[in-house]
């Protein structure tokens, strides 16, 4: 390694969030990879944390924020959904918004969905359940944004069921816009602004991932003897009666 290596000017770079420039090589050099000497290491270290977006240390979840609207001054409130995969969706963002006291999900594209105030074709699968398809409507004053108040609680219901949903958009060219996006952490943000509208959001719509026999198993190894005969009782006695009520009346 040349010790008399030293960097000559930090760079902002989203890829690799800092690089820095090897004058004597006339090439940008990532830091993870082109380290100094270890006396200096720490400080470059920090400040590669200091100097990063953190968006790219939070792009993977959902978030909450409140807005102001240029046009009339107010505020309104939304959850975002993390960005698909880069290279195997197309770029779309999904997000519950509460403006005007209304509920509204709103998707924004890169791509052209369909001219301004028109309806188009939205399909959602929550995990592996049956597609829905609605009708959204692009905004006024954009081809590549569009939204739902009228399917919006309902499309929010199953949002907060699942634990990733998967969209696709028709657009007015006959092509189709896809993406899949988790569900992970989207109960906190989406119920906050589903509150914000005033609304309710009941307890059988906050899915939980059902108990698996593998989770099962794990948890009934780490019980004393004892309290697994217990349990494997209570077990049988249930399995009794479910049997027992199935069975066809005489």
């Amino acid at each position: 390694m040349n010790l008399n290596w030293r960097p000559s000017k930090m760079i902002r770079n989203h890829k690799f969030c800092t690089t820095y420039n090897d004058v004597r090589k006339r090439r940008a050099v990532a830091l993870p990879y082109h380290l100094p000497p270890n006396k200096i290491a720490k400080p470059l270290i920090l400040a590669l944390l200091a100097f990063c977006p953190f968006s790219v240390f939070a792009a993977n979840t959902w978030s909450y924020h409140q807005e102001t609207d240029k046009l009339n001054n107010r505020t309104y409130s939304l959850a975002r959904a993390p960005l698909p995969t880069r290279g195997l969706y197309d770029n779309i963002r999904l997000e519950i918004v509460c403006k005007d006291n209304a509920l509204q999900v709103v998707i924004d594209a890169d791509s052209l969905i369909a001219s301004q105030g028109r309806t188009f074709d939205f399909e959602y699968q929550i995990d592996k359940k049956p597609a829905v398809t609605i009708h959204m409507k692009t905004f006024p004053d954009s081809k590549r944004k569009g939204y739902t108040e009228e399917h919006a609680k309902r499309i929010v219901d199953d949002i907060l069921t699942g634990q990733s949903i998967f969209i696709r958009v028709n657009t007015m060219i006959r092509k189709v816009l896809s993406a899949a996006l988790p569900l992970e952490n989207a109960v906190e943000p989406v119920k906050h602004v589903v509150t914000d509208c005033g609304l309710s959001v009941p307890d059988s719509a906050i899915g939980e991932s059902p108990y698996s026999l593998a989770e099962f198993e794990q948890d009934f190894a780490k019980l004393p003897l004892e309290q697994q005969q217990r349990v494997l009782s209570k077990i049988k006695a249930i399995i009794q009666e479910t049997q027992k009520a199935l069975l066809p009346e005489k």
